[in-house]
């Protein structure tokens, strides 16, 4: 860690949209972008002031997907070490381009920035939104999206070197989709507190499906990674946490640099004695269901709690019985009931809050 950067340092060939911005000058730009920004600029302004005061941390607000947000205190030395692990396993050179197109709000976001001025790239913004890439004529060597992001960008994806994927989970028809694009494309693991991600894995670029099938998540530089008694990961990253994490999701072990993701251990559903994962349920029903959906566990007398599915869409009377004539599912893995909703209650960078939107349908 002897030349890791220090955080109170920029980068010398650090550029943001085409120009070189030494600490002093970044201030500046800081200070424009909250005075006279945009709203996403000002969102950049906030950031980088904080980022460059004298303090030697700042607070991080969580997405709320899995509960309430809430505000993280993160060491500026640990985001600083972060980045550097990210452009080690990924490559990342001096000079290279990156396109910012998350909210600076949160932490996926905040650190692209961290990355562009710790590492010396050479940085461009543009205003979050489904469909970043629709204006872009130029080509990156790096960026980051969420799944959404990616869909809708799909005929201007080989205008990026290497991608980063993250924030929701990547269906399989958005895996289907980018296979024969040359951009590297990499599902993320990670959370606030452990500074973005902890692990990435290749999605795309496969000889075949096998491939597919076998890819895992491989840990960055300097993390160690094991199990608790309930089968969740956690994670030892002196270099990133000031303690160790203990996550909620269930993991497989591939090896000691390896894991495969299977759920949240909070979601599970135990229904009549069964325990039932839903995350690994929805990848199954994948192939079946054309519309966003989540499976879901409720109340119920016999069973404790009974499956559920909730369908982001127009009503469909023939659904239950296609599931249940599926051959990937079993019978306790079909759902009891299917619910229909226009739209899924979301946080505000797309994740779906699955309590809130099945509470708008039944409450």
């Amino acid at each position: 860690m002897d030349n890791i950067p220090s955080f109170d340092k920029v980068h010398l060939k650090f550029k943001l949209n085409g120009t070189y911005y030494d600490r002093e000058d970044l201030k500046e730009v800081a200070y424009s972008f909250v005075k006279e920004g945009e709203p996403y600029e000002q969102s950049i302004g906030d950031f980088l002031m904080d980022w460059l005061n004298d303090k030697d941390h700042l607070y991080v607000r969580t997405s709320g997907s899995t509960g309430t947000p809430k505000h993280i205190r993160l060491q500026k030395q640990f985001m600083v070490n972060s980045a550097i692990a990210s452009g080690d396993f990924f490559g990342i050179s001096v000079g290279d381009t990156a396109l910012h197109c998350l909210p600076a709000e949160y932490i996926a976001g905040k650190m692209m920035l961290v990355r562009a001025m710790i590492l010396g790239l050479e940085i461009d913004l543009v205003a979050p939104s489904l469909n970043p890439m629709r204006e872009i004529d130029s080509n990156y060597h790096f960026s980051a999206m969420i799944p959404l992001q990616v869909y809708n960008s799909l005929p201007k994806l080989n205008q990026i070197k290497q991608l980063i994927v993250g924030g929701a989970p990547v269906t399989k028809e958005l895996i289907e989709a980018v296979q024969e694009k040359h951009t590297n494309v990499y599902e993320t693991y990670g959370m606030t507190e452990t500074v973005t991600h902890i692990a990435a894995k290749q999605i795309n670029n496969f000889r075949n499906k096998e491939e597919i099938e076998e890819a895992h998540f491989k840990i960055l530089p300097n993390i160690t990674i094991g199990l608790d008694q309930r089968g969740c990961l956690v994670i030892d990253a002196p270099n990133i946490a000031e303690e160790t994490i203990v996550t909620n999701d269930l993991v497989e072990l591939i090896n000691a640099n390896e894991f495969d993701w299977k759920g949240r251990y909070d979601n599970i559903i135990n229904s009549g004695g069964i325990k039932l994962i839903p995350e690994q349920l929805e990848k199954k029903m994948a192939g079946i269901i054309e519309q966003r959906f989540f499976v879901y566990g409720i109340a119920d007398k016999e069973l404790g709690e009974k499956l559920v599915l909730v369908v982001e869409g127009h009503k469909d009377d023939t659904l239950q019985e296609t599931l249940k004539k599926s051959k990937t599912l079993k019978k306790h893995e079909c759902p009891k009931e299917i619910y229909f909703t226009d739209a899924f209650v979301e946080t505000e960078n797309g994740k779906v809050i699955r309590e809130a939107s099945l509470n708008k349908i039944t409450m």
